[in-house]
Formats: structure tokens, C-alpha cells, sequence
């Protein structure tokens, strides 16, 4: 069943992914020239993420930082990310709408909208963590089970426990359980920590 569900999910997210980038092309007209128009830079952000077989690729996102911010440095690591944070990157994060372009990067095939996040090519630790699980063998989302339960706020061993559990119960039943709950999460702005969260102000 399994088996059969990597097909269905791959056709599924093709499709939707496909209908999306038509829907919401003014949607990303106008969010594009309002980042061109309110700072320096591309309009997209391109960072090496860790793909399905811990395979590299680039994922796009809508720019939300200045040019001269730390490039693979998660956000929430950094000390002072205000300080980098455009005026309407701020509005973008919050919403998540600087996450839109990756309906591209599910076109073409490189991630699902269900998923483990996919890890920069720098936290080896998440790579390594997710390798000895089995996990890194799924493709990565646009949000995941991990993502409905803390977000920003998941230590690794938790992001590693959660994207673990999900990968258990792998199946259309999940993945439609993290799509309302990742809804839910958006709508009520939970788990964005812009700076260093807890977990890792505590080490």
C-alpha cells in the first residue's frame, strides 16, 4: 500500500502544484514587485537544501533578508535577525507566503507538500540523524508533521522523533492530517521564532 501511495502522492502533488502556481500567479506578481520595490536584491531567495537520498537541490522562496544576510545560517539561529529582515519580509515570514515558490520546487519534482523539512546542506547532525532513521529515503514538504508540532521551537532530537513517526505512518490519512493542521498553524502564526529559540539558548 505503501508502494502504491508514493504514486498517487507524486500525481497529487503535480497536479495541485500545477493548479496553484496558475491560481496564484497575480498572487506572486504582486509579492514579487513588492519585494523588488522595497529593497535591494532578487525578487526569489535560492538556498542548497538536503533532498530526498540526502540528494542536493535549490529551493525558492520569496526574499525576506537583505542581501548582505548570513546565506546558510537558519533564521532562528541568529542572534539579531531583525536587523536583517526586510519591512515586508517581516509580513512574508509571519504568513508564510515567502514559502509560495516552493509550489515550483514540487512541480519539478523535487519535494511533496507533505513532508520532512528539507535540512540545509550544513546541519549535518539533521542529515546524519535523518540517514540512520530511514527518513532521508522520503521525499521532503513544503510542511511536515514536525512542522505542525513546534516548528522553530524542535530541538533536533524532536524534529528527528517527529519526522520518525511520520515516516511510521507514512500514508494519505497522515499527510492529510498535517495539511489541516499545517493550515491551522499558519492562520494562528504558531512556532515562528525569529532569533534563537530556547533550545538553543540553552546550549
Amino acid at each position: 500500500m505503501k508502494k502504491f501511495y508514493f504514486v498517487i502522492k507524486f500525481v497529487l502533488d503535480e497536479l495541485f502544484s500545477l493548479i496553484s502556481l496558475i491560481v496564484l500567479s497575480v498572487v506572486f506578481l504582486v509579492i514579487g514587485v513588492l519585494v523588488k520595490a522595497t529593497s535591494k536584491g532578487p525578487v526569489f531567495f535560492v538556498q542548497n537544501r538536503v533532498g530526498k537520498n540526502n540528494k542536493i537541490f535549490k529551493l525558492h522562496k520569496f526574499r525576506t533578508m537583505r542581501i548582505d544576510s548570513p546565506h546558510d545560517t537558519a533564521t532562528h539561529l541568529l542572534d539579531n535577525p531583525d536587523q536583517y529582515i526586510t519591512k515586508i519580509g517581516k509580513f512574508l515570514r509571519k504568513t508564510s507566503l515567502d514559502e509560495l515558490p516552493q509550489l515550483w520546487d514540487i512541480f519539478r519534482g523535487k519535494m511533496s507538500f507533505i513532508g520532512p523539512r528539507p535540512a540545509l546542506w550544513n546541519q549535518y547532525d539533521l542529515i546524519e540523524a535523518r540517514s540512520q532513521m530511514g527518513i532521508s529515503k522520503l521525499k521532503v514538504g513544503l510542511s511536515g508533521y514536525a512542522q505542525t508540532h513546534g516548528r522553530d521551537d524542535n530541538s533536533i532530537e524532536e524534529k528527528v522523533k517527529l519526522d520518525k513517526y511520520y515516516a511510521d505512518k507514512f500514508g494519505f490519512i497522515m499527510d492529510c492530517r498535517c495539511f489541516f493542521l499545517t493550515i491551522l498553524k499558519v492562520i494562528k502564526r504558531e512556532g515562528v521564532v525569529e532569533g534563537k529559540s530556547e533550545n538553543e539558548q540553552s546550549k
